[in-house]
């Protein structure tokens, strides 16, 4: 029978989400990629308890994480009905709607009726009778706001959620979200952007700022660049790499450009010196940024997660290294 770590709470830092009562671990565990079908699920089953064994509290969804869509909940369904049953209290769990799920007009997007529905799958599949944060995945400019945010609201107030959350808002588009789940009671919590050393867009953009100020916490996604902020392309494309793999069509060799190159030399310089690795660095900047709660972490196998949790060794940064860093990072 599964026992967890007794020490799991020792090992990670919790901060605060914006302006709410709620803490997430520095680091989280997303389900992107991985954990559905096409990996056995006794693997996965190891890296979810490992990361629990860790501190890890936090597991990020979406409806359609895995392959086939749905097999992620799948999987972690199983998981809390039999090793984490008696730890459901101590797991925050999210899901997310927004893309295509099914067939016809009523499973992509934002509608109330793709919303409900389903959330209502996705509870199902995890055998769950509500989730801790419920996001809509991305911005529908074809529905009114109004309608999604008062579906996000009802949602709580059924509670099937706690919370809720968006992703990849614009800061406009976040802003009015958020004044418009006010003004129904509800407070938006968490927005989930990606980000990373190699895609600033939040900060360049205001939605940092302007989440910072309304109390509104931050987790972003892709903080390794799928990848990219790793040691394996310092020197080339490996054949066996995310960017090697012909079928990933929206992570292609284009983009390792010769800037991005001396890039991830130049960093990898300073994480030698700080005793991380190149993906320990991006990992421990990233949490470092403003109105930052959390970072999401996608990994392959266990030892990446082991190796990942390894950046709460040295989380902390001098002025120097961060203008250094940002020397880097501003070249062009």
């Amino acid at each position: 029978m599964y026992q967890p770590a007794p020490d799991r709470y020792d090992k990670m830092p919790y901060r605060r989400v914006g302006k709410s009562g709620l803490k997430l671990p520095i680091i989280s565990l997303g389900f992107w990629q991985n954990f559905g079908h096409e990996k056995p699920f006794e693997e996965v089953k190891e890296i979810v308890l490992k990361a629990f064994d860790a501190g890890i509290t936090h597991f990020d969804l979406a409806n359609n994480y895995g392959r086939p869509g749905g097999s992620a909940e799948s999987n972690l369904g199983k998981i809390l009905a039999n090793e984490l049953k008696d730890y459901r209290d101590e797991l925050i769990i999210s899901t997310k709607a927004g893309y295509g799920m099914w067939p016809g007009p009523y499973g992509d997007f934002g509608s109330r009726k793709y919303l409900m529905a389903s959330l209502d799958q996705s509870l199902k599949r995890m055998g769950l009778d509500y989730v801790d944060i419920f996001y809509h995945h991305r911005p529908d400019y074809d529905t009114p706001l109004e309608e999604t945010m008062t579906a996000l609201a009802d949602i709580v107030k059924m509670g099937k959620a706690l919370y809720v959350g968006i992703s990849s808002y614009p800061a406009d588009r976040a802003y009015k979200a958020k004044q418009l789940l006010a003004d129904q009671g509800v407070r938006l919590l968490i927005h989930q952007p990606s980000f990373s050393m190699l895609n600033r867009w939040i900060q360049t953009e205001g939605l940092a700022d302007a989440m910072h100020e309304e109390g509104v916490g931050i987790i972003p996604f892709s903080i390794l660049q799928q990848g990219l902020l790793t040691s394996k392309y310092l020197k080339d494309v490996p054949k066996d790499s995310r960017m090697g793999d012909p079928d990933i069509w929206w992570f292609k060799e284009s983009e390792l450009t010769d800037d991005v190159k001396h890039k991830l030399v130049e960093l990898k310089k300073i994480a030698d010196r700080r005793n991380q690795s190149l993906a320990q660095l991006a990992i421990a900047w990233t949490a470092a940024q403003k109105g930052i709660s959390s970072v999401l972490i996608g990994v392959s196998r266990l030892s990446q997660l082991e190796s990942n949790l390894l950046a709460l060794d040295n989380l902390d940064f001098s002025d120097e290294e961060l203008v250094e860093i940002e020397s880097i990072l501003t070249t062009e």
